[in-house]
Parts: C-alpha cells; sequence; structure tokens
C-alpha cells in the first residue's frame, strides 16, 4: 500500500514538473519572438525596458509607447509606438537615413518573425520606420483582430491574402504609400467596422465591394488620389463617418446612409446639386462639402437639422437665394458659406450676431454693404436658370458651336489663314505671360467661366487663404486716404519695383501699396489682364496681391502714368534684417533660418509646377523675403515677369558676352543658391559681392574654412550633419553650368531633410543636458 502511494506520486510529480516544464517553454519561446523583433525594428528606444530584463514580459511594466497584453502564457496583444514619422516630401522605395528603418531591414523577415506570434489579436506598429512591401504571410495573423501599422513606409498593394482575416474589424494603415488601389476583396472582412487608409497614394475608383461592408462604421479614405463615381454607399446603416477629403472624385453627390453623423468630402471635384437626400440625415453633426464644383441652391433644411453642428458649403458654385425666414439649428454653431454665386438679402439667423457661431460669408453677391461681397453682375450669369445646366445641354451647345466652327473654317479657310497667323503671335505672347493654376479635367453641367473662378477659388482656399481680403480694384482716392496722400511717415522704401507705402484701409485693413511709373504705351485691357492672372498666384509663403489702381489712363487708355499694388502687409522686416549682428534680439538661430528657406523653396516650387507656365525670374534675395508676426516667411515681388514689360524701362545695352553670360546665369535656382549662401555667411560677408563669396566657397571644404567664413550663430546652433547638407545643395545650386543645377524640388528636399537631421540632434542634446541636469542634482 505504502509502495502504491509512492508511485503515484513520483507520476504525479513527474507529471507536474513536465507541464510546467512546457509552460515555461512556450512562454520562453514567444518571448524569444519578442527579442527578435525588437532586432528587426533596429532596437528602438521605446524598447529599451526588455534590455537585461530576464522575467516574464507580460508582466512588466512598460511605457504609454509599448503594452503587451498576455493570455494563457500566449501574448494577445502588441502596441509598440515610435517616433519615425513617415512626413518626407520624397519617398522612392528605399531607406531614408534617420526617417526608414536601416536599407538592411527586411520586412519579410520582420513579418515572418511577427506570424510566430499566432495568438495576436491586436497589433500595433506606428511610426517604427518599417519600410517595404507589406507581405502576403501577414494573413498568418488569423486570429487578427485589430490591425494598425500607421506612419510607415509601406508601399504597393495591400495584400489580396489579408482576405482570410475574417475576423478582422479595425484596419488602419493611414500615412503609408500604398501606391495601387483601394482592394477588391473587402467584403471579404465580413466583422469590419473601421477602415481607415488616408494619406497615402491609392488610385482608381472605390470598389462597389464597400458597400457590401454592412458593419462598417467608419470609412476613411481621405488624402489620396482616387477618382471617378463612388459606389451607393446607402445600404450601410452602421456608417457614421464618411471621409474622403483631398481626392479627385469627379462625379455628383452620391446616395448616403441615413445614420452617418460626419460627412467629409471637401476638395474633390463632385458637381451637381446637394440633393435633398442630405435634409434627411437627421443624425448628422458636421458636414463639409467645400471646394468642390457644387452648383444650384443649397438645402435650406441643411441649416436647421436637429444635431448639425458644423456646416461648411463654402468655394463652390452654390446660387440663388436665401429664405429669408431661414432657420438655424441650436446646435449649429459654425456656417461657412463663403466663395460662391449666392445672391439676395442675408437671412437673419447669418446676420445677426449669435453667441457661440461663426458665419463666413464673403465673396459672394449679398445685398449687403459690408463683409467683402462681390457686385451682382458677378453672380448675375449663374444667377439665371440657377445654374442646374444638365449634361444634355452642355453637350448639346457644344455640339452647336463645333458645327457652327467648322461651317466657318470651311467657308472662311483662306480668310482664316491670315487671322491664324495673327493670333499665333499673339497667343504666344499670352502663353509666356498667363499662367493658371494646374486643373484636372473639368467636371460637366458647369459653364466654363464659372468653372475657372470657382477652380481658382479652390485652389487659394487649399494654400490657405481663405482669409484673405477679395481682390478687387482700388480707386486712387481710397489709396491716397489710406496713406495719408502718400505721406512720408507712410514710407516704407524703395523696392525693386518702385516705392512701397504703409496704408490703412476703411475697413482697419493694413495694406503695402507699391506705385510703379509706367514707361510704356500699351493697352489698359492688356495690363489688367496680367494682373488678374498675377493675382492668382495664392500660396501660404507668397505675399498676396490684394488689388491694384491705374492712375491716369481714364482719359486716354495708351498713356497711363502711375501703377499702384495693393499687397498684403507683412509685419516683421525682411530675412536679411533677421541675419545682421546689428540687431542682435532678432537674429535668427539655424534651425529658424532653416524654416525661412523651406518656406520661401514652398513658394517658389509652388511657382515653378503649381502655374502653367511656370513663373520665373521671381527676384530672390533676402530683400524680398518678409516675415510676418509668427515668423512665417513670405516671398515678394514674385511674377513681376508677368507684368515687367510693362512697367519697366528697357535696360542698357553693354557687352552681348557677358549679358548673354548674366542672363544664363540669373535663374531662381541660382539666385536661391546666393539666398542660401547669406543664410550661411550673414549679410557682411555677402555684401562684398558674387565674385567673392564664390572664391570663399572651397572655403566650407574644412572645420577651419568654415569657422573663417560662417555666420557664429549659425556655427554655434547648427549640427556639422545639417550644416553639411545645406552647403552641398548651395554649391549645386550656383553651380555655372546652369544644366547641373538641381530642381526646386531637390532643393526643397534637401533643406526639409537638413531641418530634420537639426531637430534631431537638437533633440539629443536637450535630452544630454537633462541628464547631466539630474547626475548633479543626485
Amino acid at each position: 500500500m505504502q509502495m502504491g502511494c509512492s508511485s503515484a506520486f513520483v507520476v504525479v510529480f513527474i507529471s507536474w514538473l513536465l507541464f510546467a516544464s512546457s509552460t515555461h517553454q512556450l512562454r520562453s519561446y514567444e518571448s524569444q519572438i519578442l527579442l527578435q523583433l525588437r532586432k528587426h525594428l533596429e532596437y528602438p528606444m521605446q524598447l529599451n525596458v526588455w534590455e537585461n530584463y530576464n522575467g516574464d514580459l507580460c508582466t512588466l511594466s512598460s511605457p504609454p509607447q509599448m503594452s503587451i497584453k498576455c493570455e494563457n502564457d500566449s501574448v494577445t496583444e502588441l502596441n509598440i509606438m515610435g517616433d519615425k514619422p513617415a512626413k518626407v516630401s520624397k519617398f522612392r522605395g528605399f531607406a531614408i537615413p534617420n526617417q526608414t528603418l536601416s536599407q538592411s531591414f527586411s520586412i519579410d523577415s520582420f513579418v515572418t518573425t511577427l506570424t510566430r506570434l499566432a495568438s495576436l489579436r491586436v497589433l500595433s506598429l506606428v511610426s517604427l520606420g518599417i519600410w517595404g512591401a507589406l507581405p502576403d504571410k501577414i494573413h498568418r495573423l488569423y486570429s487578427l483582430e485589430a490591425l494598425d501599422m500607421s506612419s510607415n513606409f509601406m508601399f504597393g498593394s495591400i495584400p489580396s491574402e489579408m482576405s482570410r482575416l475574417v475576423k478582422l474589424q479595425t484596419l488602419t494603415f493611414d500615412e503609408n504609400f500604398f501606391n495601387d488601389t483601394v482592394p477588391e476583396w473587402l467584403d471579404s472582412l465580413t466583422n469590419l467596422t473601421v477602415l481607415s487608409l488616408k494619406n497615402n497614394r491609392l488610385k482608381g475608383q472605390v470598389p462597389h465591394s464597400v458597400s457590401r461592408v454592412r458593419t462598417l462604421t467608419e470609412l476613411v479614405l481621405s488624402n489620396n488620389s482616387l477618382s471617378g463615381k463612388l459606389p451607393d454607399l446607402s445600404g450601410l446603416s452602421n456608417l457614421q463617418l464618411l471621409d474622403l477629403r483631398e481626392n479627385n472624385f469627379d462625379s455628383e453627390l452620391p446616395p448616403l446612409p441615413k445614420g452617418l453623423a460626419n460627412i467629409f468630402l471637401s476638395n474633390n471635384s463632385f458637381s451637381g446639386s446637394i440633393t435633398e437626400q442630405f435634409g434627411e440625415l437627421n443624425a448628422l453633426e458636421h458636414l463639409d462639402l467645400s471646394n468642390n464644383y457644387l452648383s444650384g441652391s443649397p438645402p435650406v433644411v441643411l441649416f436647421s437639422l436637429p444635431s448639425i453642428s458644423y456646416l461648411n458649403l463654402s468655394s463652390n458654385v452654390l446660387s440663388g437665394s436665401l429664405p429669408e425666414h431661414l432657420k438655424c439649428g441650436d446646435t449649429l454653431t459654425l456656417i461657412d458659406i463663403s466663395n460662391n454665386r449666392l445672391i439676395g438679402q442675408l437671412p437673419d439667423c447669418l446676420d445677426s450676431a449669435v453667441d457661440k457661431r461663426t458665419v463666413k460669408i464673403s465673396g459672394n453677391c449679398f445685398s449687403i454693404d459690408v463683409r467683402n461681397q462681390h457686385p451682382a453682375e458677378y453672380c448675375k450669369d449663374i444667377g439665371k436658370g440657377n445654374g442646374r445646366s444638365t449634361v444634355k445641354e452642355i453637350v448639346i451647345l457644344a455640339g452647336v458651336i463645333g458645327g457652327i466652327v467648322i461651317l466657318v473654317v470651311i467657308l472662311l479657310v483662306v480668310g482664316l489663314l491670315i487671322f491664324c497667323k495673327r493670333q499665333h503671335t499673339e497667343t504666344t505672347l499670352v502663353q509666356h505671360i498667363a499662367p493658371k493654376v494646374k486643373q484636372d479635367d473639368p467636371p460637366s453641367g458647369i459653364s466654363a467661366e464659372i468653372l475657372a473662378n470657382a477652380r481658382i477659388i479652390s485652389q487659394a482656399a487649399k494654400m490657405g487663404n481663405e482669409n484673405t481680403p477679395i481682390y478687387r480694384v482700388f480707386s486712387v482716392e481710397e489709396l491716397e486716404e489710406a496713406t495719408r496722400n502718400f505721406d512720408q511717415s507712410a514710407f516704407l522704401g524703395e523696392g525693386s519695383l518702385g516705392k512701397i507705402y504703409k496704408g490703412r484701409l476703411e475697413n482697419g485693413t493694413f495694406v503695402a501699396i507699391r506705385s510703379l511709373a509706367l514707361h510704356r504705351r500699351y493697352s489698359i485691357r492688356n495690363l489688367r489682364l496680367r494682373l488678374d492672372l498675377l493675382s492668382k498666384l495664392r500660396h501660404p509663403h507668397l505675399v498676396g496681391l490684394l488689388g491694384y489702381c491705374i492712375d491716369g489712363g481714364v482719359q486716354d487708355e495708351s498713356t497711363i502714368h502711375r501703377l499702384f499694388l495693393v499687397q498684403e502687409f507683412v509685419s516683421n522686416g525682411n530675412f536679411r534684417s533677421h541675419l545682421s549682428e546689428s540687431c542682435p534680439e532678432k537674429v535668427l538661430k539655424w534651425s529658424e533660418r532653416l524654416a525661412v528657406l523651406i518656406g520661401v523653396a514652398k513658394a517658389v516650387h509652388f511657382l515653378h509646377t503649381g502655374v502653367i507656365p511656370p513663373s520665373s525670374s521671381n527676384r530672390l534675395k533676402t530683400n524680398n523675403i518678409l516675415l510676418d508676426e509668427h515668423g512665417i516667411a513670405k516671398l515678394s515681388d514674385y511674377g513681376m515677369s508677368i507684368i515687367a514689360d510693362e512697367t519697366e524701362k528697357p535696360e542698357a545695352k553693354g557687352d552681348g558676352a557677358k549679358s548673354r553670360q548674366v542672363a544664363k546665369l540669373e535663374d531662381d535656382v541660382y539666385n536661391f543658391g546666393f539666398i542660401l549662401l547669406e543664410s550661411l555667411v550673414g549679410p557682411i560677408l555677402s555684401g562684398k559681392g558674387e565674385t567673392f563669396l564664390l572664391n570663399e566657397m572651397t572655403s566650407f571644404g574644412s572645420q577651419d574654412g568654415r569657422r573663417k567664413i560662417v555666420d557664429p550663430m549659425v556655427l554655434t546652433t547648427s549640427s556639422q550633419e545639417s550644416l553639411s547638407i545645406v552647403i552641398s545643395i548651395t554649391n549645386k545650386c550656383i553651380s555655372p553650368e546652369s544644366s547641373t543645377r538641381p530642381s526646386f524640388e531637390d532643393v526643397l528636399w534637401n533643406l526639409q531633410y537638413a531641418a530634420q537631421v537639426q531637430a534631431t540632434a537638437d533633440a539629443d542634446q536637450k535630452s544630454d543636458t537633462t541628464s547631466q541636469s539630474e547626475l548633479q542634482l543626485r
């Protein structure tokens, strides 16, 4: 009996040992996987707590950026938040130093290791610099319910094998570089509630399969390159959020489910009217349809929906009038109907000062005297018929016009040939002087004139200029009153084009008024055309043109004596004054100089690529870079080549070869190179001339040489790597051979990279300083 009990005890004891051993082996196995993942991710700071830790990682107290949850000795949840944001100007599918993981990183090996955590239900790997095409084997994580790999550098297509992840409820791939289409297989994910793919490079149409994912509560596809017609989404009865901003959709607004609370469709090319179905969305809280080509009258019920708090219909071509007794809902705190073609009296609920409600109505034709309204003629054409031209009418009209044109060509072919010869000369001139905002194919159903204006408004709003006063023609009397008859106290100085005065308009707005003397006889109509074109160049880093005044051309349009340009007033001086040691308290540090340079580079990049034809010869000098009260850089004197031949005296002829050489070098990249150079060495040395600076550029190659020529403020506030990047691009910009100079896109990329490097160095230095202070306190 005793022997039997002893045997039984031994069996139980050995069984317990085997069980304990197997449990330990399982925990050890998954711990090893986690440590391998740490190695794949190149030992991010967030996982430093794992270092030299020999215990159970499931019980480890972790920082907020990293968490692990376990059940039954298996990892079920892994969340790691890194510090490598995916915001770069260029990504070509290869590693970027200090931004992505290194060139040796393999996303295939990483995912292979990851899939060994077979019990994972929640996986979040954000801002870790993961780069490459996401491997098909990700589907081996068959237990996944939530997957978030935002702010990384994954590209290509989203693997079709992910359709096997039938338990998946949340899929988030925001801020990556996926550049294929939205997957067709999404309806295989029968439990999916949240789909977020914003800030990628996805293209093509939204597949109809999306409309069959009946469990969706959030659909976010904003800031991609999606286009075409949206599917009917009205069957998605659980959908609460629809965010399709910043795409290229060009259809009419799609049918939508009635339970939607938030709709964001701005910055697309939606056309047609805002249908009555929007008035049935009783759960709607936020509606943004701005920056499209929507026409007709807005449904008045939108303003009184029971839950609506935000209504933005700005920058469309909405027309007609609003009812005098329009009712605004009690929860409505912001209404923006600016930059449309609305007419008539302003309803009381939009005109009265309602507490806690913001109303924007500028850029319409309401019959009120204030708040930046257009004259009635501006909205007259679209007011007739409420602007509801159908596609069929447009096609018929185009056919009739085309037939007439063909008939005229046949009957008057000889006369037309003569006319074409004359027209070719005029067209050549217009092509050289007439920049137009780049735009996609026009939506049907809207007249060309209305569409052009809407697109210009849309582009300006995208660039962040919605608060800029409307461009208009000023009278001489207005400008004299604004400057106290051009009193000397209002004189700001003399720029590269005329004298500049500070003025204050009747509404209290401060402006800069530039007075230019005209030296040629020409058509006043041609000058107005040129000025209108110049006014359309809007960007956050450009000084806005608010209007003009032509003095002396009333009696005789062929003789005009003065031209006044009314521009945005920028209060904090020019960039050159912030580089000078004469005002030490104003001298900018290296990181601040980089911010100014990046802003100007963005503006010039817009002038080179955002208008057709590109605007060149933009008078790039540190004196023409102004800083506002927040230190934001704004470029002035840009685009003056558009009107320069109407305002400048012909240059005296010099040595022919020398003039041609100067003309060859005087392009924007070359001139920006000298702005970079002045940012490096300061204005004292730069005053010695280009030849001196070009000779001194050789000094940048050594540390001693840099200490000799680089501004002390730059030396003491910059990292060597950041400084080297800017010196390198500066050398390329001022290359004597124009063919070897970089594009402004390359210049901008290098400056942004230099700023990132500097920010990292500053953060490291701050961390070291903090550590030293803590040691001293101990």
